[in-house]
């Protein structure tokens, strides 16, 4: 016999594609068996028909084209008997699926199959339903396999118990079909049959709020029963898995008793005393009885407030963490972060165990702790807990060191009670991973330091210290030789000393001894070096006696190949040569820069500005508001590209030789001195008189650090130049502020209107600050429902600042109004215009309803 004709055995081609020693070979091999399946398909060969296509299946398993036998499978389920349909529907869950057109002409086979009298055939039906059923093929068997849950035999109940689940998942509007038949299955006493069938009624629950509402008040009580008698049951062979009986019985009855006590407190009243039997007296000594541990965790944290039930829920997750299984405390840092919102004084008890966690040596274990631990930090732990998380930064491996020193600048950034401590504590941040720091936050760091006065002394020396033992950090360098230029007085003279620190002897050419390292260190960068430039010529106006070093100094930079280094080393030397008499007035300290100004400039650089009014959504309990994904992204707001007049790299940098050009004059006419000193520079420079700067413009930023994020550009206009030019250069050059009309008055407008909802703004300017306006709106309810848990959301692009006021109300009233006020700063007025997209969510009767749109209609000048 030809070795590959199609009386070929199933393992005689098993064995001869086994025996192929290159994919070839094997390639070879099913292609000649493939043709002589072809041709037996053609001969109509009934005889070796259910073989071809067994060999068939083990071709499509390993991953050639089988399409051409579907119809055989076809064939061999319309065959009388129990082999050939066995093989007909293996083929058929194997070769086909439920998108196959020719998958209808089954359907006939399959019902005639379902009403056979051999039950081991009904059970090859539904098997295969249950496995490739496609909505119309659920839509005209449904009635066969509704019959088919009250079965005599318990397999087929248990397999059309399967099918259903499947029908109600493609065709949810069956669900209602399959309610009583759901029901009677759980009052079962074959566990196979009673898993499927609170599997179908958790199913039927999840797709049908009439059928969950039955279930409540009809089963609560049966479904607790059950479950009370498989905890208490005695030793049972056949269901025992590590000494408990049935735990994935345990784990579905479970899960629907948590679909049915969740939002009812009658049903979670019900089951409280089980659940609190399950969680206490099931062992965690096996993996079986911690699946049935957490289950019973989720079902606790899921129900209707019992606060003793969740507290024992958490320290049963408590105890998770010291298990030596990754996954077991993988999946309870999960469920405490869940657990948050619910308990958060019950989680805070663990946190010494957490904070454990974030030394695992595991890195999915270290990431889930530090972000628990972070959304665990309040002002009443933040000491202890920086404290540890510090310690840790010391010996953490440099993979986890950003995320890690990331969480710490944030939490001692929020929580820092004082600042002394902040400034502590991000010192030793940037001692130990400062190049790990972020820009806002050192620049956050010296904000806080020109407002703490009193601090100036004690931080530079903290500074001068750290700066000995931690020369390779970047950033600490940078904030380090930052207050140096600015306090190096402060330094040599120790003014300022407080009772918890050391006296310290720096003379000034120590001083000038750091900055110089800084400039020479191999690991120093343009913006290091920049910074140091600037120090040096500071440091040359405070002690005069090293004004000749750091000429010396700053002059080796003449010829860098460093465009920035170049340019800053010959005017600073021109200054100091000379222009002696202006050099006190270039570089006198900087003034006290204004947290809040910078705080808000911080979060505009984020990609949009979203406000909610009301509480987070998630209640953390440190205050940390997520806004939801899709409001950041509506009608791609965040997508605007461009760039914010001052960035957060430059925003306070730019006038640190104390050239102050944005800030009017206090008097018509008079000239303050830091203004004269910019005169004279820009003169000195050759640059022309300044022309009035606006939001911080390129002039301003002359001898400030540039960084690829804020270029600076050199004016493009003089004295001298004509109006004409300024319209070539197509606006190029700052142009004179148009004075703001402080008696306007700006039209109100009709924001957002459907059939239920009305938006009214009303607009008012502030004289002191023509860039914001405060706006009023007016929610009117056109309809005689009230609209309970009313919120109002809105999303801005980046040059916008927006500020939500709570409303006066979180229900509005049936035809009432309520009013809620916001503010919009405009940092591109008279560029563009305000836009904005709002989303407004409340409910009626307790159902959600959401509305969104977007406002391009607000008045001009705004």
């Amino acid at each position: 016999m030809n070795p590959f004709s199609s009386g070929t055995r199933l393992s005689d081609m098993i064995r001869a594609i086994r025996a192929s020693k290159t994919a070839a070979e094997e390639r070879a091999v099913v292609r000649k068996e493939c043709a002589a399946i072809r041709a037996s398909i053609n001969e109509n060969d009934q005889d070796y028909r259910h073989r071809d296509l067994a060999k068939l299946m083990f071709i499509h398993m390993l991953g050639y084209p089988t399409h051409f036998g579907q119809m055989e499978c076809l064939k061999l389920i319309a065959s009388p008997g129990f082999p050939e349909k066995r093989i007909g529907y293996l083929g058929l869950m194997l070769l086909l699926d439920e998108r196959q057109e020719v998958l209808m002409l089954v359907t006939n086979s399959l019902k005639q199959d379902l009403n056979h009298t051999n039950q081991y055939i009904v059970g090859l039906a539904l098997c295969a339903l249950g496995n490739i059923c496609s909505a119309e093929m659920a839509r005209d068997l449904a009635p066969e396999v509704e019959r088919l849950l009250q079965f005599r035999d318990p397999n087929i109940r248990k397999k059309a118990a399967l099918c259903a689940i499947r029908i109600i998942r493609k065709v949810p509007d069956l669900s209602e079909n399959f309610i009583n038949p759901g029901a009677a299955l759980l009052k079962e006493k074959h566990h196979g049959v009673l898993i499927t069938g609170v599997h179908l009624c958790t199913e039927i629950c999840k797709v049908s709020s009439e059928a969950l509402e039955y279930f409540r008040k009809k089963c609560t009580e049966g479904l607790v029963k059950t479950l009370r008698d498989i905890a208490n049951s005695p030793y049972s062979p056949e269901y025992d898995v590590a000494g408990i009986t049935d735990p994935f019985l345990h784990i579905r009855l479970l899960k629907l008793l948590r679909v049915l006590g969740q939002g009812d407190a009658d049903a979670s009243d019900c089951m409280n005393d089980i659940l609190a039997q399950v969680a206490s007296k099931t062992e965690s000594n096996k993996n079986a009885g911690n699946a049935i541990l957490y289950e019973c965790v989720q079902t606790i944290m899921s129900i209707e407030e019992n606060g003793g039930l969740r507290v024992l829920a958490i320290n049963i997750l408590g105890k998770f963490l010291s298990n030596r299984d990754n996954n077991i405390r993988y999946v309870a840092l999960n469920m405490l972060m869940r657990s948050l919102t619910v308990d958060s004084q019950a989680v805070q008890r663990h946190r010494a165990t957490i904070l454990e966690c974030v030394k695992d040596s595991d890195a999915s274990i270290q990431k889930r702790a530090l972000e628990l631990i972070y959304l665990l930090v309040n002002e009443n732990n933040v000491k202890p807990l920086a404290k540890e998380l510090i310690e840790y930064l010391e010996v953490s491996e440099q993979d986890f060191k950003g995320d890690l020193t990331a969480k710490i600048c944030s939490i001692v950034e929020k929580f820092a009670p004082e600042k002394i401590w902040y400034i502590d504590q991000m010192l030793k941040v940037l001692s130990e991973a400062g190049t790990y720091v972020k820009e806002d936050v050192w620049h956050a760091l010296i904000v806080v330091i020109t407002n703490a006065p009193d601090l100036h002394g004690y931080t530079v020396r903290a500074l001068y210290r750290a700066l000995h033992t931690s020369f390779e950090q970047e950033t600490l360098v940078r904030v380090a030789i930052w207050c140096i230029g600015e306090y190096a007085d402060l330094l040599v003279n120790n003014a300022g000393m407080l009772d918890l620190e050391d006296p310290i002897t720096v003379t000034e050419s120590d001083a000038v001894d750091v900055v110089e390292n800084a400039i020479k260190h191999h690991l120093s960068d343009v913006t290091t070096k920049a910074m140091a430039l600037i120090a040096l010529l500071k440091i040359s106006s405070r002690f005069p006696s090293c004004s000749e070093r750091v000429k010396s100094i700053i002059g080796q930079n003449k010829g860098s190949f460093v465009l920035e280094l170049q340019q800053r080393s010959l005017e600073f030397s021109s200054v100091i040569q000379k222009h002696q008499n202006i050099r006190s007035s270039l570089v006198e300290r900087m003034p006290v820069l204004d947290e809040a100004t910078f705080s808000g400039r911080r979060a505009g650089s984020l990609p949009a500005s979203v406000s909610t009014s009301g509480k987070s959504p998630l209640g953390i309990p440190n205050g940390v508001a997520k806004a939801a994904a899709p409001l950041v992204d509506l009608l791609d707001l965040g997508s605007d590209d461009t760039p914010v007049p001052t960035s957060s790299s430059n925003n306070f940098l730019q006038d640190l030789l104390g050239v102050d050009l944005s800030q009017p004059s206090a008097q018509p006419g008079a000239m303050q001195p830091s203004q004269a000193g910019a005169d004279i520079l820009m003169d000195l420079l050759s640059i022309g008189t300044p022309a009035p700067v606006q939001n911080g413009s390129a002039n301003g930023d002359l001898l400030s650090i540039q960084d690829n994020n804020a270029p600076i550009a050199p004016s493009l206009t003089s004295p001298t130049a004509p109006s004409s030019m300024m319209d070539l250069l197509d606006g190029f050059g700052p142009t004179p502020p148009k004075s703001e009309d402080k008696s306007a008055a700006y039209p109100s407008i009709v924001a957002f209107e459907s059939s239920s909802l009305k938006i009214e703004f009303n607009f008012t300017k502030q004289s002191e600050n023509p860039q914001t306006t405060d706006i009023v709106a007016n929610f009117i309810n056109l309809t005689p429902n009230v609209y309970t848990e009313f919120l109002f959301q809105a999303a801005v692009p980046k040059f916008l600042q927006l500020h939500l006021d709570p409303a006066s109300s979180n229900s509005l009233p049936a035809n009432g109004n309520i009013k809620q006020t916001m503010r919009v700063t405009n940092s591109q007025k008279g560029k563009k215009p305000i836009v904005m997209r709002m989303r407004v969510g409340y409910k009626i009767n307790g159902k959600d309803v959401l509305e969104e749109g977007q406002i391009n209609n607000f008045p001009r000048g705004l």
